[in-house]
């Protein structure tokens, strides 16, 4: 039960912070930053959303939203987006879900296969968090990598060359995270099952004999007349 409970508030710890770094990874503006910091009088970051200029010396910041949702954007922007609202959702269930299955929690304190259910359900959506969230973190990197390893090959100087941010970085941790939170919450938690299947049934088998035992008692100590007019009287009640 000590391990179980280890494993619980550790998928935990790790689900909590895997959530909030995706989240404040998909909705804050560094996924790129200008890579000419000592070049300039100020840094420039690119989001999903919008664009933000910090100026170096005083530290006031404008930022420019991007054109509408519906406006035509780079491949790159619009499957970025899309990943990492999809790893936001499922990691936002799958860390409600746990707090759900934990056995701190008072829901359903007499079930405990439903909770180990919970848990497990939550360890999956995890995991299928991470896949979006890696994917689109690690292919939004790569492609800024990418695009400026070429304009330096072909010596090409637009003014401004980005690499990706700690937004970006941010993104990868989370989902990271969300894999070895669902690891523990599937894997290391279905060891569990069994042992809570055999306390579950032998808690009902108990409860069983104590009440067959109970309703022997009671008509042990019955007369035989008072025990068939007990009978008759509740076939008439049926009838």
């Amino acid at each position: 039960a000590g391990m179980k409970f280890f494993l619980q508030y550790v998928g935990f710890f790790f689900a909590f912070f895997s959530a909030a770094f995706l989240i404040i990874s998909t909705w804050t503006d560094c996924w790129m930053v200008n890579a000419d910091d000592s070049l300039e009088v100020s840094t420039k970051c690119r989001g999903l959303w919008w664009e933000c200029v910090t100026n170096v010396f005083d530290g006031i910041q404008t930022c420019d939203e991007y054109d509408s949702i519906y406006a035509e954007h780079s491949v790159k922007l619009v499957l970025t987006r899309a990943m990492m609202i999809t790893a936001d959702l499922l990691s936002g269930f799958g860390f409600l879900f746990l707090v759900l299955g934990l056995d701190c929690v008072k829901f359903l304190p007499d079930e405990p296969l439903i909770k180990l259910r919970i848990c497990l359900v939550s360890g999956v959506m995890l995991l299928l968090a991470g896949l979006p969230g890696i994917t689109g973190s690690v292919w939004y990197a790569v492609d800024v990598y990418v695009e400026r390893s070429s304009l330096l090959f072909h010596n090409v100087f637009l003014g401004i060359q980005y690499k990706f941010g700690w937004s970006c970085w941010l993104g990868m941790a989370g989902s990271l995270g969300c894999f070895l939170s669902g690891s523990l919450l599937t894997c290391c938690m279905y060891l569990f099952r069994e042992t809570s299947s055999g306390r579950f049934h032998s808690a009902y088998s108990l409860r069983k004999g104590y009440s067959s035992a109970a309703t022997v008692v009671t008509n042990v100590h019955l007369p035989p007349s008072q025990t068939a007019t007990s009978k008759m009287y509740a076939v008439d009640t049926r009838v």
